[in-house]
């Protein structure tokens, strides 16, 4: 998804309840938020359509991985407004829980809405604990 184009401000790519829990800055309303709606997840693309793959961040030479999630596309252009090819997908918890399981022991934590205004932070298996309750 190309930010430049008018179908990233749709409602696909953002998610209002999302930006409301973290605003509130309460961790269960973001849980249930992930749990039952979508987060905004920055992907690169070596150009090949199918060849996508989840962004991950590393501050400096750390060993571990951070997973930046998003409320929106408009607050992952926030992060990266030099950058003008944002590429995202919407995740439902299914997606998100996958991504986790598969790669927990290479993150060392999850951010979302890293550039502000409500940023919140938690460890993969905080988010693996909130996306499993029965």
């Amino acid at each position: 998804m190309d930010s430049s184009s008018s179908a990233a401000q749709s409602a696909e790519f953002s998610s209002p309840m999302l930006a409301q829990a973290l605003e509130t800055g309460d961790p269960v309303a973001v849980a249930l938020a992930l749990r039952n709606d979508r987060v905004i997840v920055p992907m690169l693309s070596d150009g090949n359509e199918g060849d996508a793959q989840v962004r991950v961040f590393r501050r400096g030479d750390a060993d571990k991985y951070m997973l930046l999630l998003f409320s929106s596309v408009d607050t992952y252009v926030a992060m990266l407004p030099e950058e003008t090819d944002h590429q995202v997908v919407a995740y439902g918890a299914d997606d998100l829980r996958g991504f986790l399981e598969t790669n927990r022991g290479v993150l060392e934590s999850v951010w979302f809405d890293v550039a502000g205004p409500h940023t919140m932070q938690a460890s993969p298996d905080d988010i693996l604990d909130a996306l499993t309750l029965s």
